[in-house]
């Protein structure tokens, strides 16, 4: 153990090195060639360069207050007679907001995929007994139930030619294996719920949200914009959702309906989307499943230590879901919403911001090597 124990000092000991190195830099970098570049600057537009270090006090009071000071208010919408349809509420993050939107005033239509088979979820949500709830079968995977969807929503809203105000693209699954040992079929799968399941209900409902100038809400994840070992075929959804997003608020500007994503950092501990038993039975569905080959050279030492390493990972995380649910809320009722919220906790977003602008090679090296 106490060998273990020294083996993963050494990175954290690294990481913390880098940091402090990053930052001595950017310490020097600020006090001495700042000012350098201002004089420079303001001797090339013809000003006196002793005003430079006035520049500095001035951008640095800019800085301040950017950071310092709250957002500016966008205004609220009213939520009377507002629908919104939102999809994977069985549990996690769907059934929370369902129950959090239901509470604020929307009528909402909670679509789960196992109400059919009377799913604690969708019996929880029923027996709220509101007008305002609608509890709905509906696969995100299947034409038929979505079709089945559209027509059950248009027949239960007040004025189906108002439209739909909101559609909030929840379902999602998630899954963990190293390239090699991720079978084609795992990438599929869960890219026909994260991805093409968005994909299909978005474009179902799209011409009732057009006809509110509504809101479309994507799911996305920080693993959207960043990669992750054994994280592939969630990142590539993930990734995939991201990208639909983009496209489609910008061919929605002409409608008046703003597209938004949602990226949660790492809640599984509040989703409860991993358990150590689900855990064990891949780990043991991926290696059985794996070829000879790939067995030989990974080795079930190095195999053993990644489910492990993912066992302990399921109890990780924020296990509070507000975060995302203010953030969801925010981009429904909004007169300005932003285009993308990142409800992460500080340690994943440092992370989220090194990983998205730093050179790969030295991302790499701090979070991965």
């Amino acid at each position: 153990m106490s060998g273990r124990i020294g083996r993963m000092a050494l990175p954290i000991a690294s990481r913390s090195t880098v940091l402090v190195l990053l930052s001595i830099g950017l310490t020097l970098t600020l006090g001495f060639g700042l000012p350098e570049i201002f004089k420079l600057l303001f001797r090339v537009l013809g000003f006196p360069a002793d005003h430079a270090s006035h520049a500095i006090v001035v951008l640095y009071f800019v800085f301040v207050l950017c950071v310092a000071m709250p957002s500016i208010p966008r205004g609220t919408l009213p939520v009377e007679g507002k629908a919104v349809l939102i999809t994977g509420c069985d549990k996690g993050f769907g059934f929370a907001l369902a129950k959090h939107l239901h509470k604020l005033g929307f009528k909402v239509f909670a679509g789960c995929l196992l109400k059919d088979k009377n799913g604690e979820g969708a019996q929880e949500l029923e027996k709220l007994q509101s007008g305002r709830m609608k509890v709905l079968q509906m696969n995100v995977c299947s034409d038929e139930e979505v079709a089945h969807a559209v027509e059950f929503v248009k027949e239960h809203l007040e004025d189906p030619e108002k439209g739909l105000w909101g559609l909030v693209n929840n379902s999602g699954i998630a899954t963990f294996g190293e390239v090699e040992f991720t079978s084609l079929d795992t990438y599929k799968e869960t890219a026909d719920v994260n991805l093409w399941g968005t994909i299909r209900v978005t474009k179902a409902f799209l011409p009732l949200i057009r006809h509110s100038k509504g809101r479309v809400v994507c799911m996305a994840s920080m693993l959207g914009r960043m990669g992750s070992p054994s994280r592939s075929s969630y990142c590539i959804s993930k990734y995939g959702v991201e990208a639909f997003s983009d496209c489609l608020r910008q061919e929605m500007y002409k409608w008046g309906v703003k597209v938004i994503a949602i990226e949660p950092g790492n809640f599984i501990a509040a989703t409860g989307i991993f358990t150590k038993e689900g855990v064990e039975r891949r780990g043991k569905e991926m290696w059985e499943q794996a070829s000879e080959i790939v067995r030989g050279d990974y080795g079930s030492v190095h195999f053993s230590q990644q489910v492990a390493r993912m066992k302990a990972f399921v109890s990780s995380g924020q296990k509070d879901m507000t975060a995302v649910l203010d953030a969801i809320t925010h981009a429904l009722c909004s007169k300005c919403p932003n285009t993308r919220y990142s409800p992460v906790d500080t340690y994943y977003w440092i992370k989220l911001q090194l990983m998205s602008h730093l050179p790969a090679g030295i991302a790499d090296w701090i979070y991965v090597h």
